[in-house]
């Protein structure tokens, strides 16, 4: 297991970092692998999302304590996570993301530090990417998952830094075993309820059974490859123009269907909307066709898109 060889180029150890540590065995394997290429600046943190009960407050007290051992500062928060979710009619998943990157904002506001690492791997770049196709997302909602973005909450920043897209979950395990690394146990991560767990357990085993080879790599590379077109459809649409609260019919009418899509996706995501799908877009979309007798579509968190005097805003 190595880190992304740019990574010291872009982000120097000499600088502060924040660290996101579940106390698992990516991120325990993440801290430690960046301690030992010189990373001693870290601010290690931990959001409690009150859905274990006891062994949820283990976790952080774990946390805490490995990062007293090291250290390092550990920033420790928690949120009920299961309200959040019921108040804001979103899922369990989307709410906890929501929470974690609060959290995440919060603490490097406060700490004045604008980067985060966080230990996703490849494993997980593909079960995202399934996950995504599924949904029927576009190439880059399937290639969501990057080495290096940028998330913007008002007018913070956030760069969020995942070293381990390269990595595979085996090469982590052989990993904390070679250097006996202590790390807790999610047991939920067993469960075949969540979706996402469904894809690692029963979906992509039974693909690989039906085709006879390991499908994994090869849907890692195809995200790669969205990824990098992608980024060329982004080059081609100002999306500056998109982060207002209101967008010009006659903009979005001008330009081809996929970036209008694209553009929606931004201007959606800009104003905290979680969860925008193939269908949502569409519904919106459908608010710059002259015959539409439609001047209102409903979005997540009960809040509205609407056209008036040749313009889409949002409340």
């Amino acid at each position: 297991m190595s880190l992304d060889p740019k990574l010291q180029q872009y982000f120097p150890p000499q600088r502060r970092h924040l660290i996101a540590v579940s106390g698992g065995r990516d991120s325990v394997a993440l801290l430690h692998q960046l301690l030992q290429n010189g990373y001693k600046k870290l601010i290690v943190c931990h959001l409690n999302h009150q859905l274990r009960g006891r062994a949820a407050a283990a976790d952080a007290r774990f946390v805490e304590r490995i990062s007293r051992e090291e250290g390092l500062t550990c920033e420790l928060g928690a949120t009920d996570v299961r309200v959040l979710a019921r108040q804001t009619r979103i899922s369990i998943e989307t709410a906890s993301r929501i929470a974690r990157y609060a959290f995440f904002f919060s603490v490097a506001r406060r700490k004045r530090c604008r980067t985060i690492f966080l230990a996703h791997h490849a494993d997980d770049l593909v079960e995202t990417a399934l996950l995504n196709f599924f949904r029927g997302a576009s190439p880059g909602g399937i290639a969501a998952m990057r080495s290096v973005s940028v998330h913007r909450v008002g007018k913070s920043e956030l760069t969020v830094v995942r070293p381990l897209l390269h990595v595979w979950r085996r090469d982590i395990d052989l990993y904390v075993k070679r250097y006996g690394l202590a790390f807790r146990e999610d047991a939920t991560n067993a469960q075949r309820g969540p979706i996402r767990n469904r894809i690692r357990h029963l979906i992509l085993p039974h693909i690989e059974k039906q085709f006879g080879r390991d499908v994994r790599f090869a849907i890692w590379r195809s995200a790669q490859i969205w990824r990098e077109e992608d980024d060329v459809l982004e080059s081609m649409l100002e999306l500056d123009s998109f982060n207002a609260p209101e967008i010009e019919v006659n903009v979005l009418r001008r330009l081809p269907l996929a970036l209008q899509r694209r553009a929606i996706v931004h201007w959606l995501r800009a104003h905290r909307i979680a969860d925008v799908g193939f269908e949502l877009v569409a519904k919106v979309l459908g608010l710059i066709e002259p015959s539409s007798q439609i001047a209102k579509v409903n979005l997540p968190r009960n809040r509205h898109a609407r056209r008036r005097a040749g313009k889409i805003f949002m409340e």
